[in-house]
């Protein structure tokens, strides 16, 4: 198998990332539970991007490219923190966001006006109408340019949370499982492949916040990323577990998320947002209620951040 090392990066976070107990929340819920502060990698306002962002602004820059397009909805945070990773390398981000959601100059969209981006909403549900998009602006604009996906989330970009879990394995090796929100799949499928790699007694939990086929889209993300690396590995449904906590609907708050934002902000000072994790955190939460977990069961919740869509979403 090759090494993560050899495949190049630029250094956008800072790493590792804290690693610590939830005393309260786990005297609440009769739990172990752990948080991993993806919130806390250090570009901008925090979040799980910076770690795919590392492998793919890599390649942009290899490939002579200049101009960086990315998308995701009004509030994408994976948007804001590429923009200001282009900001940091001294690439020009362009973001061409789908018109739903919150779109006033507010959360992630003032940030962005912040770093002077350039920002285009188009109204379509479609995201190849907005690839199509990218590749008329790219070439009249006459520069090499880089397509991001959604997320983030191709082979190479969850090849940094193949990257994460191996950095969980050097913290504490003692987990069994790990909760993480899944909102376009590369987050989820490198921690289920890193935890195959890396964690072989722990079970990654994606806690799906959107409606996309996730049961297709997470295994062969997983398979892509381990034929990267060369790694010989079977990828099955019992490598990973998937559940449904979109609630009403993407970037829509839930109930059960509302109350999971203000249980974790109350019993220990952390914020959570309510599209990705607070949404992700309430599946935990469901979890321990429905006696899931073994009583000596070690849990970690990996918070992905979304400070910004926290100031945009009532």
């Amino acid at each position: 198998m090759k090494q993560l090392s050899s495949f190049a990066r630029v250094s956008l976070g800072v790493f590792p990332t804290p690693i610590h107990r939830l005393n309260r929340i786990s005297e609440e819920l009769k739990a172990d539970i752990w948080i991993k502060r993806d919130d806390l990698t250090g570009l901008g306002l925090g979040g799980n991007k910076t770690r795919k962002l590392d492998f793919l602004l890599a390649d942009a820059k290899n490939q002579g490219c200049t101009t960086v397009f990315t998308t995701g909805g009004a509030q994408s945070n994976h948007a804001m923190l590429t923009a200001a990773a282009c900001r940091k390398l001294g690439l020009t981000p362009i973001l061409l966001l789908k018109k739903r959601g919150v779109t006033e100059n507010v959360g992630n969209r003032y940030l962005e006006s912040l770093m002077g981006v350039e920002v285009r909403l188009i109204d379509t549900d479609d995201y190849a109408d907005i690839y199509r998009e990218m590749d008329e602006m790219g070439r009249a604009r006459g520069e090499k340019y880089y397509k991001i996906p959604c997320g983030g989330s191709n082979a190479l970009g969850s090849l940094g949370y193949v990257d994460c879990a191996r950095e969980i394995a050097a913290q504490d090796g003692g987990f069994h499982h790990i909760v993480v929100a899944e909102g376009s799949g590369g987050t989820m499928a490198g921690l289920a492949l890193g935890a195959k790699l890396f964690l072989p007694h722990a079970r990654a939990h994606g806690m799906m916040v959107d409606t996309d086929p996730f049961d297709e889209i997470t295994p062969r993300l997983m398979r892509e990323a381990a034929a990267l690396l060369d790694a010989q590995v079977e990828i099955t449904p019992d490598d990973y577990a998937l559940m449904d906590m979109c609630g009403p609907g993407y970037a829509i708050p839930s109930k059960e998320g509302n109350e999971a934002v203000r249980l974790m902000a109350e019993r220990e000072g952390i914020f959570l947002d309510p599209v990705y994790t607070g949404k992700a955190f309430a599946g935990l939460i469901r979890l321990c209620r429905e006696g899931t977990f073994a009583k000596d069961d070690r849990i970690l919740f990996v918070h992905t951040g979304g400070a910004g869509g926290l100031f945009a979403v009532r």
